[in-house]
């Protein structure tokens, strides 16, 4: 958002987990295998990403209260297992992920608590967390979410997660363009 041409007033945050390259590029493939199956548009490999906390637009004069808020995160490290493929017919949504563990529960909770406590809470919408990765978009409407569910998404690798991340989120013709702003390692 800008101001009549002046500088930005604002820039879309969120907090997420970014997979390894590994399960990066394993991803990308499935995503890639069910786009020629199912159709639509894959997401790009460099932007797969697990949302933890989706903020907007955020003004940046914010930024301070909440870089102070994720630091605040306790949270121990944990891994995931990403095994199962979805459908959300609402938005053509393909996606990837996994049940939601308890430590990855923990995490999402103490980052939404944190921000609340720092002026910026979720929408409701967000508060019933629901852990994935988007893989593609744009898929017919007329997509069957039990397809989806069967095309295969087993062998992935364990995923780590030893941190998450502060990311602004630029909207363009080509998608969206993601930049890590910061990093905050997990730990018990």
């Amino acid at each position: 958002m800008t101001d009549k041409g002046g500088p930005a007033a604002s820039q879309r945050l969120f907090f997420a987990l970014w997979p390894p390259s590994e399960l990066a590029t394993a991803l990308s493939g499935i995503a890639a295998a069910a786009t020629r199956r199912f159709g639509g548009q894959p997401s790009r490999r460099e932007s797969l990403h697990l949302t933890l906390a989706f903020l907007g637009d955020v003004p940046f004069d914010a930024m301070p209260a909440l870089l102070a808020a994720a630091r605040q995160v306790a949270a121990p490290p944990f891994h995931l297992q990403i095994d199962r493929l979805g459908f959300w017919r609402h938005n053509c949504l393909l996606w990837a992920g996994c049940a939601p563990t308890p430590a990855l529960q923990t995490l999402a909770a103490e980052l939404g608590s944190a921000l609340a406590a720092a002026g910026q809470p979720l929408p409701e919408r967000q508060r019933a967390f629901a852990p994935h990765l988007t893989l593609a978009r744009k898929l017919p409407a007329a997509t069957s979410a039990a397809e989806v569910a069967s095309h295969p998404c087993t062998g992935l690798p364990a995923w780590p997660c030893t941190r998450f991340v502060l990311v602004a989120s630029q909207l363009s013709a080509a998608g969206s363009v993601y930049r890590p702003l910061a990093e905050f390692p997990l730990s018990a």
